[in-house]
Order: C-alpha cells, then structure tokens, then sequence
C-alpha cells in the first residue's frame, strides 16, 4: 500500500470516528497497520475506537504503544489520560500521575493554560490519595506559574486560602514540610486579601490560628497570629481564648498575660480561660479562695483544660480541702489521659500525680494512704525523686506500715544526709515507734545542725515533740511551747495550733489563746480555720459575749457545715441570748447530723418546751425515753409539759382533759423520783401538779397515781379531789426537807388553804378547817419571813386571814397593804374605779380588773356592763366573766320591748351574743356543779338556740338542785320552764308530771299544763285546764290567747259550732289578737266556709302593720284555693314575691302554689324554689321538694340533655329532710320518671328496684306521726298507687299484686286500692290481645265508677276500650275523665284527656276508616289543648292528621317542617317529625330538602331518620 493509500486509510477512519462508525475504524486502522506497523496515528485512533467501544485494555495497549513511538506527541498522553480518567481499576490510577506529568512537561513550553488544569487536574488525584506533600509542592508550582503569567492579587489570594483548604485535614499527622508550607499559605492568603477586616478575612484568620494551635512547637508564632488579630478585630474573643489557654499551658502568668485575662473577661465575664488565668494570678498571689471561685467558674466553660484543674487542686490543697483537691486531680488526669485534650505532657502527668498524693497523704486515713502509694507508683521515675520517696514514706506512716516507711526512709539517708525532710520524717518514725528518747535526739542534732534549712515539715516535727512533753512527759508548758513553734513554721497545721490553744486555756491562760485565736481568724478566708472559729466561739460563750460567739460559731459551719457540735455550741449561743427559735432550729441540725446525741435531742425539746409547743416537745422526750428510760432530765421535762398542757386546758375549762394531763405529768414525775429522790424541785412539781386541780369539781377529779408514790410498791390507786390536794401538800413537805425555800412554803400553804376549800365543800369537821387553816397561815408567814418583798406571798397570807374559819381581819389588811407596797403600785387606793383603771393602764389583757370594771359598772348601773363583761370572755375564760355576760344576756333578751333598739341590736344581734354566752355557761357549770341559775340560763339560751334536748337536760339540772331550796319561787319558776321544754321535745307525760309538782296557781303554770294536756291528746282536761285559767286571767290579751286555746281544743273534739264561737268571743275583745283571727280564718278554711275565711282576714289585715306578712299570703292564698280560682292563688303569691323579693318563705310558697295549682308555669315554680333555696338553706329544705314537683311537672322538655334535673334535685332534698314522707315519695316519682325518659332515649332504665324500698321508706316516714294525718293516708295511697304502676311497667306483676292484697287486708275498704288490684290483674289479660268477657268489662266498669272521681281511672278504662276495638266507649271514657278534670279545675289532667282523646281518633283515622268523626275530633281535641298552652304534642297530631290526610300537600311539609326546624319542640317529637318529614319528601322526590333534613338529622345525631333515608335512597 502507497503513502497515498495509508493517507487515505486514515482519512477514513478519522471520518468513520467522527461519525461514531468504531468497528469501521479499526478496520481501516489495521488496513494502516499491516503496511506501516509503527504508525503513530494509526495507533491512536485504535486507542479512541477501542475506547469507545468498551475495550480499555486494547485502548490502554494502543496508546502505550504510540506513546512509546513518538513520546513527545500530546495525542497519545492525552488519549491515555483521558482512558485513565474513565476506568476504576487501580493501575490506571497508579499510572495517571504519570501521565498527567508527561502532560505537564509537553504544556509547559505549548499552552499555559492546559497545563494549569492538567496541573489542578494532578493535584486532586493526589489529595484523593492524601499525598499532602506532592499537593503542597504540585500547587505552589501552579502558583509560581501564574504569578510569572502576572496574575492579580485576587486570584493569588484565592489559590492560597484553597491550598490551605486542601492541606486542612490531619494537619497532625502531616510532615514538617507540610505543615510549614500550610502556614506559609495562611500567612500569604491572610496578606493577599484585599478587604481587611471582613468576614472572609476574620474566618480564614480563625482558621489560621486553629491550625497553630495544634502545632505545639510553633507557640511563638501562635501567639504572634493572636495579637495580630486582636489587633484588627479586638471585640473577637477567639484569639484571646486561644491566647489566654496558650499562656495558661505554657505556665507563663505575666503581667501582660494578666491584661489579656482582663481583656477576656470584660468580653465575656463567663470566658472559660479568661477566668482560669485570672485564677492562676490569684493562685500565684496567695489570695486561694479567688483563685478558687475563678478557677471554678472557668473550668465550667473550658472543662477540658488540665492545667485549670491541677492549679484549682493547688488552691484546694493551700487552704485544707484535701479531699476536693484529690477530686481535681482526678478530673485533671483524666483529660491528659483522653484525646484532644488541653496540655496532656508527661511532665503535667507527674506534676497532677504527685499533687494528688499530697493530698491524699493529708487526708491521713488508711485508705487515703494506700491510694496514695499507688498514685506515686504511677509517677515516672518516682525511686530517684527524694521528695517524692518522703512523701511515699509519710504515706506507709499515716497507713500503720512502719517498717515499709523505717525501709524508705534508710534507703534516703545515705545518698542524702543533709536533706532536712529525711532527717524530719525519721524523728517522726521513732515518735510512731514510741522510742521517745530516740526522737528527741534525732530532734536536738536536726536543730543544732540543720535548723536553717528546715522546712515546713519541721513543724509536724514540733508537734510531734510537742505531744511527747504533753502526753509522756507531762510538761505542759514544754508542750505548749512546742506546739507553738510547730505553728509558727506551719500556720496551716490545725492540729498543732488547736493544741497550742487548747494548753492554753487549761493553764488559764485565755490572753494567749485568743491571740492566737484572732491571729488565725483574721487571716482566715471564708470556710477556714474550723478550729479555730469553734474555739473562739466557745471561749466567747464562756465569757458571755454572745453574739461575737455566734458569729464566730457561724463562721466554723462554713468550713464544716455537718459538724454536730458547731451546731450544738451555736445552739448554746442563740439559746444564751434569747434566740430560741433559731436556737431550736441549731439543736435539729444536730440532731439530724448525729441522731445518737441525747443531749440534741434535749436540748429541741426543752426549747420546744419554752417556746409552748408542748406536744412536740413530748414527741422529742419520748425520743430520749425509749433510748435510756432513766434519764431523769426527759422524765422531768415530760411531766413538766403535761402539767403545762393541763394547766391551759384548764384555763379553757376542759376540765377532763386537764385531768388526763394531770395523771401522766404524776406518773412522769413519779418515774424520775425513782431514780432521783433526792431532788427538791422534783417533789414540789409534785405538789404542784397536785394542787392545780383545785378548781376543778371533785366529782371530776379521779386520778390514778402509782402506788410508788404513796409508798406502796407497785399498782395504781385512785385518788379524790381531797386526797390528790393532801397528797401535794405531803410532797411539798419532802421537797422543803431537802431544800427550804420561801415559794414552797407559800405554795404549801396555798395548798393548806385549797384543802380547806374542798372539804368545806363535802361539810367537814369545822376542827380540821381550822387546823389546816393554823398550818396556812404559819407556812405563809414563813414565806413571808424568808422573802418579805415579794407581794405574791402578801397577798395569799391576806387571802387566809380573811377567811371565814380565821376572821383576822387586821391581819389581812395589813398584808394586802404591804402587798401593795411591794408591787410598787400606789399606797393608797381610795376608788375602786381608779384601782382597776390603774391596773389596766399596766396590764390591758389582765382579766381581773376587766372582771372588776364590770361588777362596778353593773352596781352603778352603766350601759357598758354587757360590753365589759363580753371582753372578759374574749380576753379568756373566768367563771366571774362567764356568769356576769350570761346574766345580763339573759336579761336583755327577756326585756321583748328593746328589740328595735340600738343597744339591742348591737350587744344581741351584732355581737353574736347567744351563741357566746352559751359556750362560756357550759364551760361554767362544767367547773361549777352546784349553782341553780346558772343552769337555768343555760336552758334559757340553749332553748333561744333551738338546742332544745339540751335545754331541757340544763332545766333538769336547776330542778334538781332547787328541790330542797327554801325559795320555792325560784324552784317553780325553774319547773316551769323545765315542763315546757319538755313539751316542745314531745315527752308530754314527763311535763304533765312536772307541772303537777307546782300549785297550779299561777297562770304560766296553768296554761303550760294545759298545753302538756292537749299535746298528749288529753282535750277535755285540757279544756278544764284552760278554763280555770280563765278564772284567773287578769289582761285582755291573755284571755284572747286562753279563748283561742279553747277553742283549738273544741275543734280537736269535733266542736266546730263552739269553736267558732269562742274565736267570735276573743274577735268583740277591746284588744283582739292577731293569734285568734288567724286561727278563726283557719277554721274557716277547714270547714270550707270562704265566707267565713274571708271576713276573717279582712279583720285580721286590718291589725298586721307590715303588709309583707307571710301569713296574710298564705291565708289569701289558701281562700282563693278553696274559692277555686287557681289563677288567682299564683298570682296572690307572685304579688307576694314581688313586695318582698328577699323573703325565702314567700319564694317557696310561690314554688309551692304552681307545684299545686297551675302546673303550666312549672317552670317558673321550679325557678322559685331555687331562688328560696339560695337566699336561705332552711326554708330551702322544703323548697327543693317543691322546686323537684315542678320540674317533674314540666316533663320531658326539663331533661333535653338526656338527665333528669328533678332527680338530682329531690336526692338533695332527701338529703337535708331524710324525716320528710313527701321527700321519698317525689323521689319515687323522679325515678320512674328518669325511668320513662332512659326508655325515649333508647337506654336501659336504672332504677327499676327502687319502688318498693322507697314506698317502704315513705311508710317508716309517716309512722308516729299523728298531725296532718288526712294528709299522710292521702301521700301513702299515691306512693302505693306509684309503686304499682312502677312494677307493672317492669312486669312484676306478682309483687304488684300481692302488694295491694297486702294493704286489702289491713283496710279492705279503699276503692282506690281495688281498683290498682284490678289494673294488675288485667295487666296480663290485655297483653294476651284475647278479647274480654262482658262480666270482666262490667267488673272494671263498677270499680271506675266507685272512682269515678278519679281522672287517671277513666283514662285507664278507656284504654281497656281501646285494647278490645271499643272506640266509641273509649271515647266515652276519656270524655268523662276530661268532665271530671274540668270539675276539679286539674289542668294537667284537662290537658292529658285531650291528648289521649286526640290520640284514640288519630288511631282511628290511620286505620283509614271512613268517617269525618274521628279527623275532626282530632283537629278539636288538638285545638282545645293547645288553647291550655303550648302543647308540641298537640301540633304534631294535628301534623300526623294531615300527613294521614294527604301525605303529599305542601301542608302536611309546613306542619311537619315546623314542628322540625322551630325551637322549643322536645327531641323525641321531633325525630319523629323528622321521620314523617323524610317520607313525604322522598313521595315528592325533593331531593334538595331531603339533603337539608339528613344534615339536621346528622346534626341532631338521628340515627332512626339516617337509617330510614338509606333504605328509602336504595329503593
């Protein structure tokens, strides 16, 4: 082939690769080939074809080839490169570097710019290979060449800053080379920028300075990099942190580095090695607690600087925290120890090592000792460090090991002799050894030789000497001199300084300990120097100075705030100057630290004691008690805080409380004379236990003392009031045998003269008073011998010369004078009025002169007794106090003129008088048994108290101990008060009898016996009672009252004739009551004779002056009741509500009326009873009854939430009146009715099981109760007709029936009561749809007619008609029950005939039989019923009707719609509506409405109507 035909063939296959024809180019190539094997070209459009045509191995062969040819052609490289480029196996890419330096050569002297990207090309490929080194060197060539090409800054600058990102990684791990040419980019990236400062320019600074932070030999130039930072950013914190922490670990605290700190700190105050410097400063400066605080503060932000950590441990260790020191050089090791952490060299390893044994070694316990030895084993070279060996040595020291520390201490001596911490550490082996002798010329050589050089472990030696003369020697000045020298080389040595002191004192020498005190003090930082804050503190409290000893005493818990007994010595301090409070709260601390400390526990309860918290305090000794039962302290202070406990109970008259208190203080008392008999004050708190039941009624007083005390050996034997006071003086005797004092004497003789008081009380021999009086008298003189100036003793030997059994007068007043003198109040007092004014100048709560303001006050007759009198019983209980405010309590109340007064409505009304005077008489006659009128008022304000029971118990009382009274007045009086409140409780045989006890002469007596007589049911000798009154009735007003009460009782005996004419007697009266013409209205009521009532009240309302009376309402009310005008009774009572709408009575009798009469405004009833129930609870009681009644009258509409409001009502009302029949009879109603309503709404009923318990719960009710009994036989029939109804409903027929058998036999005659019988025998018959015979429907029909009365009756046998097909006949029935209703004037039962009549002709009509009767007696009924009220039952009929009618009309849609859409339609009407609604539309096919009436049902939740729809829609 010619040259022309190879030409030609390599055209060709240039054009076949240009048109992607690779196959066709090979061919033409191997055409080329087979004449000219070494073409160049040929080859390498092998290499391309092959290349893309997936052969890389032909490819990679054809261009080696064609390079090996022409090796300075660019064609093969390039072709080869980009093979190389594409392929993933590992030889192309080992030998792409290769190639790209070929390349690199061919461009270099050809195209700039090729090379350049062949050359970025080659630097990837390297820095994928992490060759950091070839990247460093192939990118500083590739910026040589463009600055050679004259490229301008920018483009430097960014080829810098990108050599730096790319040598950014393990810059650690890289050469020195690298790292130094990674430096010189930051430096030149960092010069080249052009915008300085900028944000680029501050980050790539960051980053420069990030990098010089983990060369840890280039500092110079890192602390360079950050000056010159700070220097263009100074509000940047990052080089100032990097700065602060490279100082920090270089150990460099310079002046300037301390400005730098500064610096910090003021950018941040929370900087991390801001504050560690300035903590290291402080450090190095001797100020400790700084270097502390900041040291502290900073680690929390650099918590990985080691360096912080091993200075904090320093500081630690300065000011004798060993223990948290250890903690910091545990923290610090473990950051060398861990990667990436701040300084982590050997030398910093061993420094923290060796620090952490120091501290150990101080903490000196065994385990500390041994942790130690091992730390200074971890050290580097530990055996060749003589400091370290002595510290390991005084480790085997403080561990026991003596031998191990004799071992290392040799092994010191000979390679160093003159080293004074061996010489040092070998005395103080020989002291441990107790080779005394030894120790102390080791000791004198060290000092001859060597004193120059010693350091501080001299000092430990001193102390140890200082032991030695202490404790062998006994020389305790030597020793003391010793400890001082010992702490003068070492003023951190606590134990030889404490010593020092310590001596001191014992040789009473105070001046030098509290130099030495204060030395230490003043030098001392917070939370320092324990021992010697406590001393001081202590040698304060010695001296008095309580509150240095409390600041001192403070100042010691800060160092340790768990020591027990700096909280017990601050316990001392508050508790010397007073503090008892905070003094408790020391001594629980205390206790808390150490629960074994008796003495803590003391300490609580004695000051729990002081403080009146007595029981608490008997919790705390009880404490001690069960620890050690003898610690005769506890025993003492427990029967000390029960004598207290008894002595408050008796001054609030808890008598019986007083004396339990009483017994357990003697048998504590009595268990701590058990152990210590020889203690005075002990018997005398004896005596006074003893004698401080002097007050209390002796039939009260029986206590049990232990037999230990009256001699005996063991048992308990009860003790009398007088033999309790006999055993107190006999221990007052044993106390003054063991100590004479004047105050047991006088409290001797005061316990003489309480003797003497309680057996004049029992009647005593007049010979034994006297001789106890003699003893009284000379044991009070004695007192008064032995301490003249105390006027306490005076006045008790004054109080025992006037007594009756002694009579020296002149004795008496010569003491009370000298009394006086004493008190230093006034010598002579000529006014009592003046002497308690004086008295309450001094003392304003002191009761007794209040109680003598008052009694002068009530003998001059001032308006201000009662008020006097009433403060003594609010200052405290006094029996003067209580009997004079019940007195004149009384007196007010019993004057009936002063009622609208001022003075009575304050001293009474405002004042809460009754009530208090009542609780202060009870405490009185609890402590004063035996005087009558006390108790007499007592039963006058229990009975205004409507404390009835117990105001007959009080009248009893005074009864009982009038009986042998010579004032037989008083005693009648008192009877007959005692007889009527024995009436008003119901025991009329037992006031029958007590009136009998008096002379019936009286008229009070008379007309109470009288009532006693009728109240027992005893009318004719009541009326011969009352008419023998009559013969001794003086005013008109009383014989009015006495006509009226006769008259009562002839309307009792059936007289209505004679009653009616007596009450027209008491009417011509000059002076008519009020009482008699109420009561003659009454009658009239009773004998239906509106007339009659009438006249009555129009007399009677001439004579009521407050038109509001409730009883003109009720009387006018109950007329037009009896006139028949229902209207009018709502309205009279409306009226009524209207005049006075803040009267709860009038409330609840408008609630009532409605209830009763007009039932269509149950609404407004129900909300009545409410409002009667808010304004007042009791009136509220009945109320709620009526407000249940009404909205059980308003039905279904009442309970649209699916509750029933009228059974939650009338719980509550059985709740307040459980006695009430009326109650449980509208509850049995309220639960048939929830019942009914459950059935509407598609639930289970509930209560279906209460019937017959609440008919029996309505029959316990009424048994006994003799008054309104027409009214009880009428609620029992209407519970019992209920309870049937309610178990036919939930077909218990058998308990039905067998119910009203039951109440047949008891009274066979009750048409009523037959006719429920009938209805539940016909129960099962009508549910068999069998038709009945004639004689059966003839046998109802005679039983309706014996009720024929009765609306319910015909409406029942109408429905029997209507069950057997019988139309007309029950049309007839509900017809006559409507007569009935209409004659009774019942709306409710109007307004149900009219349904059920409207509803038997809907029946009719839907049964599509043909007749307009039915369709217009429909549309009348409806009518009629709707003209009642508004009845939504009534316009779904007439709805129905028309539905019936014609299903279609657009009337039935209005009719139907209404009832649907408008408000005030009760649910279950309107779902139904809904239903019939929904049928008429799908007839019309409205689907439009029919979308409108599915969104109602789906708001309204109508399953029943959705359903329908559905099936409707499908069909």
């Amino acid at each position: 082939m010619s040259s022309k035909e190879v030409k030609t063939a390599l055209k060709s296959a240039r054009d076949a690769i240009r048109n992607k024809e690779y196959k066709e180019a090979l061919k033409h190539c191997k055409t080329v080939l087979k004449q000219e094997k070494n073409n160049y070209n040929a080859w390498v459009f092998i290499g391309v074809a092959a290349a893309e045509l997936q052969q890389p191995d032909q490819a990679q062969g054809a261009y080696k080839k064609a390079a090996e040819l022409e090796p300075d052609q660019l064609l093969a490289w390039q072709g080869l490169a980009s093979l190389y480029e594409k392929c993933n196996n590992i030889s192309a890419k080992d030998d792409l570097p290769g190639v790209y330096q070929k390349l690199l050569d061919l461009y270099e002297s050809v195209d700039k710019q090729k090379w350049c990207d062949v050359c970025k090309k080659l630097v990837d490929l390297y820095y994928q290979e992490k060759k950091h080194l070839e990247v460093a060197r192939t990118w500083y060539k590739l910026i040589k060449t463009r600055q050679e090409e004259g490229a301008d800054n920018q483009e430097l600058h960014e080829l810098w800053r990108k050599l730096t990102q790319l040598l950014a990684e393990s810059v650690e791990e890289q050469s020195n080379e690298t790292q130094q040419m990674l430096l010189t980019a930051f430096e030149n990236a960092l010069n080249l920028s052009e915008k300085i400062p900028s944000e680029d320019h501050e980050v790539l600074y960051r980053h420069f300075i990030q990098c010089l932070s983990k060369f840890p030999h280039e500092t110079a130039r890192l602390k360079k990099a950050c000056e010159g930072m700070i220097s263009i950013y100074p509000s940047i914190q990052y080089p100032l942190e990097v700065l602060c922490l490279c100082l920090i670990e270089s150990g460099s605290i310079t002046d300037e580095g301390q400005q730098y700190y500064c610096k910090l700190v003021e950018l941040n105050s929370k900087s991390g090695p801001g504050l560690i410097g300035l903590g290291i400063k402080a450090l190095q400066d001797k100020k400790y607690e700084d270097a502390i605080s900041n040291i502290t503060e900073g680690l929390k932000e650099s918590p990985l600087c080691s360096t912080g950590w091993y200075h904090l441990a320093e500081a630690q260790i300065k000011i004798h925290r060993p223990k948290e020191a250890v903690l910091s050089c545990n923290q610090a090791l473990k950051n060398i120890d861990s990667p990436g952490a701040l300084g982590g060299s050997l030398h910093q390893r061993n420094l923290c090592l060796r620090l952490k044994a120091e501290a150990l070694i101080k903490l000196s316990d065994c385990d500390s000792s041994e942790e130690a030895i091992r730390t200074l084993d971890q050290v580097s070279d530990a055996n060749n460090v003589p400091e370290l060996l002595v510290l390991k040595s005084l480790a085997y020291l403080n561990k026991g090991s003596v031998n191990e520390a004799t071992k290392v201490m040799e092994d010191l001596l000979s390679p160093y002799p003159d080293l004074p911490e061996v010489h040092a550490l070998e005395a103080m082996i020989h002291f441990t050894k107790k080779d005394y002798l030894q120790a102390e010329k080791c000791l004198l050589s060290i000092f001859i030789s060597k004193a120059a050089r010693l350091d501080t472990y001299m000092g430990k030696v001193f102390c140890y000497l200082g032991h030695y003369y202490r404790d062998i020697v006994g020389d305790k000045s030597r020793a003391r001199g010793c400890y001082r020298k010992a702490f003068e080389l070492d003023d951190t040595d606590a134990e030889s300084g404490a010593a020092a002191v310590d001596i001191s004192v014992e040789l009473e020498d105070a001046e030098t300990a509290l130099a030495i005190l204060t030395a230490v003090t003043q030098k001392a930082s917070a939370g320092t120097a324990k021992w010697a804050w406590l001393r001081r503190g202590l040698h304060y409290l010695k001296a008095g100075q309580h509150s240095q000893a409390v600041a001192d005493l403070q100042a010691a818990l800060r160092a340790d705030p768990k020591d027990c007994n700096c909280w017990e010595s601050l316990g001392e301090a508050y508790l010397s100057r007073g503090g008892y409070t905070t003094a408790l709260k020391s001594f629980t601390k205390a206790s808390e630290l150490n629960p074994e400390s008796t003495y803590s526990v003391f300490k609580v309860a004695a000051i729990q004691q002081i403080l009146g918290k007595y029981k608490e305090a008997v919790a705390q000794y009880q404490l001690i008690i069960k620890r050690n039962e003898g610690y005769v302290p506890a025993l003492k202070g427990l029967g000390e805080c029960y004598f207290m406990m008894a002595k408050a109970a008796l001054v609030d008259f808890l008598d019986g409380k007083a004396v339990d208190y009483i017994e357990k203080a003697l048998e504590y008392f009595t268990w701590a004379l058990q152990h210590r008999a020889d203690v005075s004050c002990l018997w005398k708190l004896v005596g006074d236990t003893c004698t401080s039941l002097h007050a209390v009624s002796p039939s009260k007083v029986n206590v049990h003392v232990l037999g230990v005390l009256l001699g005996q050996k063991e048992g308990k034997q009860l003790l009398k009031k007088d033999e309790l006071l006999h055993l107190g003086g006999r221990c007052y005797g044993r106390a003054l045998k063991l100590m004479s004092t004047s105050n047991t004497w006088c409290d001797l003789g005061i316990n003489y003269y309480r003797q003497v008081q309680c057996l004049a009380e029992t009647g005593s021999n007049t010979n034994d008073l006297k001789e106890l009086l003699e003893k009284s008298l000379h044991c009070l003189k004695k007192a008064v011998r032995l301490d003249s100036s105390n006027h306490l003793y005076w006045n008790a030997l004054g109080v025992v010369a006037c007594h009756s059994g002694l009579g020296n007068y002149a004795l008496a007043q010569h003491c009370f004078i000298r009394s006086v003198q004493a008190e230093q109040i006034v010598s002579v007092l000529f006014q009592a009025h003046e002497a308690f004014k004086m008295a309450q100048s001094l003392d304003p709560s002191y009761l007794l002169c209040w109680i003598g303001q008052a009694l002068i006050a009530e003998a001059v007759g001032s308006y201000d007794t009662m008020d006097l009198f009433r403060h003594t019983t609010e200052l405290s209980m006094h029996t003067e106090g209580a009997i004079g405010y019940a007195y004149w309590v009384c007196t007010t109340l019993q004057d009936k003129s002063n009622r609208e007064t001022e003075l009575y409505q304050y001293n009474i009304l405002q004042m809460n008088a009754i009530p208090a005077a009542q609780v202060v008489l009870c405490k009185y006659v609890e402590r004063i048994q035996n005087y009558a009128p006390a108790f007499t008022m007592l039963g006058y304000l229990n009975e205004h108290l409507q404390l009835k029971r117990e105001a007959a118990d009080a009248y009893q009382r005074a009864v009982v101990l009038l009986q042998t009274a010579e004032d037989r007045d008083s005693y009648n009086v008192t009877v007959r008060n005692y007889g009527r409140l024995l009436c008003s409780i119901g025991e009329y045989d037992k006031a029958v009898q007590a009136f009998k006890s008096t002379p019936l002469e009286e008229l009070e007596d008379i007309v109470g016996f009288a009532l006693a007589l009728f109240m027992k049911g005893l009318y004719k000798e009541s009326n011969k009672a009352y008419e023998r009154a009559l013969t001794v009735v003086e005013s008109e007003q009383d014989k009015a009252h006495i006509l009226t009460a006769l008259a009562i009782t002839e309307y009792k005996q059936g007289k209505m004739d004679v009653a009616k004419s007596l009450l027209f007697k008491c009417s011509i009266l000059k002076e008519p009551t009020i009482e008699s013409l109420q009561t003659l209205c009454a009658l009239g009521l009773a004998m239906q004779d509106a007339t009659l009532s009438q006249a009555a009240l129009n007399e009677l309302l001439k004579h009521i002056k407050h038109r509001n009376d409730y009883q003109r309402y009720l009387l006018t009310s109950a007329i037009y009741a009896l006139q028949g005008r229902s209207v009018a009774v709502q309205r009279q009572a409306s009226k009524a509500v209207h005049s006075n709408p803040a009267d709860p009575a009038l409330w609840s009798l408008l609630s009532r009326v409605v209830a009763q009469h007009t039932q269509r405004n149950a609404k407004g009833g129900a909300t009545a009873g409410y409002v009667a129930d808010i304004l007042d609870s009791n009136h509220g009681k009945k109320a709620l009854l009526y407000t249940a009644v009404n909205q059980l009258a308003v039905g279904g509409s009442a309970a649209e939430d699916g509750k029933n409001p009228a059974l939650k009502t009338i719980q509550k009302a059985a709740f307040l009146s459980p006695g009430d029949p009326a109650v449980w009879a509208g509850l049995m109603a309220a639960c048939y009715a929830d019942d009914k309503l459950a059935l509407v709404s598609n639930a289970q009923p509930k209560r279906v099981d209460l019937f017959l318990a609440l008919l029996s719960a309505v029959s316990a009710s009424i048994k006994g109760k003799e008054s309104f009994e027409s009214y009880n036989q009428s609620l029992e029939k209407w519970s019992l007709s209920q309870a049937v109804t309610g178990l036919l409903d939930t077909g218990r027929l058998s308990d039905a029936e067998s119910l009203c058998t039951k109440n047949l036999k008891s009274n066979p005659d009750q048409p009523a009561v037959i006719l429920l019988l009938r209805q539940v025998q016909c129960k099962s018959l009508l549910e068999s749809q069998k038709p009945l015979p004639d004689a059966v429907l003839e046998e109802l029909q005679k039983t309706v007619m014996s009720n024929s009365t009765s609306v319910p009756a015909w409406q029942w046998l109408a429905q029997v008609y209507q069950s057997q097909g019988m139309m007309g006949a029950a049309e007839m029935c509900y017809r006559k029950s409507l007569q009935v209703a209409s004659q009774q004037s019942s709306w409710s039962g109007k307004l149900s005939s009219l349904l059920k009549l409207a509803l038997l002709a809907l029946e009719v009509c839907m049964a599509n039989i043909s007749g307009d009767h039915w369709s217009s007696l429909v549309q009348e009924a409806t009518t009629e019923a709707l003209k009642l009220c508004f009845c939504p039952l009534a316009i779904f009929l007439q709805a129905l009707l028309q539905f019936n009618r014609k299903m279609g009309a657009r009337e039935t849609r209005r009719l139907l719609e209404r009832v649907v859409y408008q408000p005030g339609y009760p649910n279950s009407i309107v779902s139904t509506a809904r239903w019939y609604l929904l049928r008429h539309l799908h007839a019309k096919n409205d689907y439009e409405l029919i979308d409108v009436l599915v969104k109602n049902a789906e708001t309204h939740s109508d399953k029943r109507a959705l359903e329908l729809n559905q099936k409707l829609s499908s069909q």
